[in-house]
């Protein structure tokens, strides 16, 4: 597992974590050697200066520096690239070695005829505060991995909670999207039979020719309808995953047939090439556009004069608008409920698409719809 680099406060700069630890080793060596020039301060300096690298060759530097704590009785550096050995190399083996090398660094006098042998107890003493000099720096570099590493696991821990929960979330949604789509299935679905049912006994019973037509177009859009309404709970019952689609979905060739079941003043301009290959989803967008904007025209113009013009213009895009005047006195309006978030959903749909739509009144007293979709 890697191990990352010691925090340092947000005043600190990035670099301070690796010349710090020199400055200091440097302020020692100048405590105990003087600031005389000589041997003995000379090789103190240089394990200073070695500290610069001691994360990418801790065991290189830590060698760097036993010269001066043999020869000059310095701490600092030795002790620190022994702490960074711990840190970033933590096998066994080169803890061992590095830790009995710097207690014989601090066990040994120099020269070693000054070794008293003959004081036993002096001796031991030596030896028990050299091997806690030399473990004292491995202890503190395990313990700074070992916070470390258990610090990574914790964040590790968090992710992995957080994904469970947005897992148990999508779960939830999921279960939460088929509820709905039953309930829309028995809800809606039995109301639009019984209109279709109503619609065909209309149908049937009629000897007036203009009841019955109007009695077909119920019975076709009713159709229409459900078949609507079983793609819709199969993409709730879906809950949002990348399937295939359950139904044809309408394109810019159904539009005819849309204008001719709306039941209003259309007139309908089509200006594109039918040969012209376009996005499934570009017409889709095109065909809803048209939907939404005859729906709302049905609920706040009844009676106005609609044109429909589909048409593409410079740069590949397709664009349709849909305009209609202002509505009709003589014609009572229908009071059909509306939730107003059929323009914003198609603004949301075309902007999805790299395209754009407009929506605003007219100086006439109208409405205009207008969007601009790219060809694929």
């Amino acid at each position: 597992m890697n191990v990352r680099h010691a925090t340092l406060p947000s005043w600190l700069p990035s670099w301070a974590a690796v010349a710090l630890p020199a400055l200091f080793a440097a302020t020692d060596a100048l405590l105990v050697n003087g600031v005389t020039p000589g041997k003995d301060l000379w090789l103190s300096l240089l394990a200073a200066v070695a500290l610069l690298w001691r994360r990418r060759f801790p065991a290189t530097v830590f060698l760097a520096t036993l010269p001066g704590m043999y020869l000059t009785y310095i701490w600092l550096a030795p002790m620190i690239a022994l702490y960074t050995v711990a840190v970033r190399r933590p096998a066994r083996w080169l803890l061992g070695a590095t830790g009995v090398l710097m207690a014989a660094a601090q066990f040994v006098p120099y020269p070693v005829s000054d070794l008293a042998h003959n004081d036993r107890r002096q001796m031991a003493v030596n030896l028990v505060d050299a091997f806690v000099v030399a473990a004292t720096p491995i202890a503190l570099g395990l313990l700074t991995r070992t916070r470390r590493e258990l610090a990574d696991r914790l964040e590790e821990l968090t992710r992995s909670r957080a994904r469970e929960d947005q897992l148990l979330a999508d779960r939830v949604l999921a279960t939460e999207r088929a509820r709905l789509a039953r309930e829309m299935h028995d809800v809606v679905a039995h109301q639009v039979s019984l209109i279709s049912l109503q619609a065909g006994a209309v149908q049937i019973s009629t000897e007036d020719t203009q009841a019955r037509a109007g009695a077909r177009t119920i019975r076709e859009l009713s159709v229409r309808t459900l078949d609507e309404l079983r793609h819709m709970v199969g993409i709730l019952r879906a809950a949002g995953a990348d399937t295939e689609e359950l139904t044809p979905q309408p394109r810019l060739a159904d539009l005819p047939r849309l204008i001719e079941l709306s039941a209003l003043d259309v007139a309908f301009e089509d200006a594109t090439d039918p040969g012209t290959e376009r996005s499934e989803a570009v017409e889709r967008a095109a065909f809803r556009t048209v939907q939404e904007a005859l729906t709302n025209v049905r609920k706040h113009a009844p009676g106005a004069k609609v044109t429909v013009r589909v048409v593409e213009e410079a740069g590949a895009r397709l664009v349709v608008e849909i305009r209609n005047g202002p509505p009709d006195a003589a014609v009572p309006a229908p009071e059909l409920p509306g939730g107003g978030h059929g323009l914003v959903g198609l603004r949301e749909r075309a902007q999805s698409l790299g395209g754009t739509l407009e929506a605003h009144a007219t100086p006439e007293g109208g409405f205009v719809v207008r969007a601009r979709l790219p060809r694929e």
